[in-house]
């Protein structure tokens, strides 16, 4: 396919009826500045709204004639519908181009209980969990996890959803019930798992980059503000928390975070970057927490810091990601 006539039409997806919707509108946001830049691409703002419309140019429309419009799609989606699966299912049905993982392992990497299952099998070591299911859940469900965890401290989180919402740490049995109604607003399915203390972590990969197959970048140190008790969604995007990159970590935490980083890309069938986080316990070692198939784009994200920290601008970035889309690799 040649482009050399004119500039490559990059539809950039954001926004989605997701709970992520304001990450996403930024992420997007950032895509389409820095793609303006270019003499090679020519970024078309595909809008898609709370309720799941589709819009171009701030007109409604349907996806078909608005994906017979562009060339290839920059997904700069983030949360249900834009990571789980069901956009990727649009667009492979249409046969269009686009940035991020396939419709399997986007689904598999946003349900983070199988996502545990998948890589427990290949020996990656992650907290002991439990996942409950919203009618199923009794007050004996919540005793019993108790007795079930190795400490009395736990993390409460959705189970198919991204940028921490809907997460929270209980110390007490009080705590726990709040806590899992939280979660429950959020999703059926909830997981629950051992808070296991130590040092937030998080590792971006990279397809064919630099010579590597899949290039892991270097690991970001995440110290929430002191107001925080864990990297939440607020601390994530309040520009309070501490992102350290290089993380300050031992040359071998260090590698264990790279290495971890890669396999889970590779064990989950992700494509083209995905983004991984961990736990760094002084006693234990290094911990999976969980993949993200779309790391966040916005000014406050740590995937363009971790960039940064490797040399490499967002647009070059960008352009390698389109290009693999392009290529179909």
């Amino acid at each position: 396919m040649s482009f050399s006539h004119k500039k490559i039409r990059v539809g950039v997806l954001r926004g989605g009826p997701s709970s992520e919707y304001e990450v996403s509108l930024k992420t997007g946001a950032n895509i389409i500045k820095k793609l303006h830049e270019s003499e090679k691409f020519q970024p078309i703002d595909i809008l898609i709204s709370k309720g799941g419309k589709w819009h171009i140019h701030g007109v409604e429309s349907t996806p078909e004639k608005i994906l017979k419009k562009v060339d290839v799609i920059f997904n700069g989606l983030h949360g249900e519908y834009g990571e789980d699966g069901k956009v990727q299912h649009i667009l492979e049905a249409f046969g269009v181009p686009f940035t991020g993982s396939k419709q399997f392992p986007s689904a598999l990497a946003m349900n983070k209980p199988l996502t545990k299952k998948f890589l427990i099998k290949e020996g990656i070591k992650t907290p002991v969990f439990k996942v409950l299911k919203k009618g199923a859940f009794s007050e004996k469900s919540a005793h019993d996890i108790f007795r079930f965890m190795p400490h009395a401290m736990v993390v409460i989180k959705p189970a198919a959803l991204g940028s921490s919402v809907g997460v929270s740490i209980a110390k007490t049995f009080l705590e726990l019930e709040e806590s899992l109604e939280k979660a429950f607003e959020f999703s059926d399915t909830v997981i629950v798992e051992e808070f296991i203390e130590g040092r937030e972590a998080t590792c971006g990969v990279i397809d064919n980059f630099r010579g590597s197959e899949v290039y892991p970048l270097l690991p970001v140190e995440i110290a929430p503000a002191p107001e925080y008790d864990f990297f939440d969604y607020d601390a994530k995007y309040s520009g309070k928390s501490v992102e350290i990159c290089p993380g300050r970590f031992s040359r071998e935490d260090s590698a264990e975070i790279q290495r971890m980083a890669v396999l889970a890309h590779q064990i989950l069938g992700l494509r083209h970057y995905s983004r991984s986080d961990f736990i760094v316990s002084p006693r234990r070692g290094v911990f999976f927490l969980e993949s993200n198939s779309q790391p966040g784009m916005t000014s406050e994200s740590l995937f363009p810091k971790s960039l940064e920290a490797v040399g490499c601008s967002q647009y070059d970035f960008f352009d390698h990601l389109l290009t693999l889309a392009l290529e179909g690799k």
